[in-house]
């Protein structure tokens, strides 16, 4: 049986997701125009740093509020040594290309590369995995924006790509 155009993609984008080396998280992602691949791109170090599983995690704690209005604050963490897939695909695909395109992206994107993808020129996002830490704000500015935003379900990322999540 033929898979479907949002399956054969979001299969490339978790394969794309395994050259990460980020020992919490393996995300990719794929631009796409019509039913045309023009670029991958996924989460790591600056190109001739040592990456995480090197190096070690560069983690930093912040607070945010918690949402609905409570006193409480959320702390998060959160490794600065990895540029995210999303931020990737935006420095190594061109404006022209992505004008009214999807990004297929493994995870949904935190609300840093979502503002990015925001301004980026695509007309939609398709995800799997959520997030759920910045989900109401992304799919506020999302709808604002006017871009489809969607998880993508009843999926199953193809065998041994998924990596545990660490954070």
């Amino acid at each position: 049986m033929r898979k479907d155009w949002d399956t054969y993609f979001m299969d490339i984008a978790f394969m794309v997701s395994t050259r990460s080396r980020c020992p919490r998280r393996h995300v990719g992602t794929v631009l796409v125009q019509g039913k045309k691949l023009l670029g991958t791109a996924y989460n790591g170090a600056p190109m001739g740093v040592q990456d995480c599983s090197e190096a070690g995690c560069m983690i930093v704690e912040e607070f945010e509020p918690a949402p609905a209005g409570s006193t409480e604050m959320i702390k998060k963490q959160r490794c600065i040594r990895t540029i995210h897939a999303e931020q990737n695909l935006l420095l190594f695909t061109d404006r022209v290309d992505r004008e009214g395109s999807v990004v297929y992206v493994t995870d949904q994107p935190c609300w840093t590369c979502a503002n990015m993808l925001a301004n980026s020129g695509i007309a939609e996002i398709v995800y799997y995995r959520p997030y759920p830490k910045d989900y109401d704000k992304v799919a506020a500015l999302m709808e604002q924006r006017g871009l489809i935003f969607r998880k993508l379900d009843n999926y199953t990322p193809p065998a041994d790509t998924e990596v545990q999540d660490g954070s």
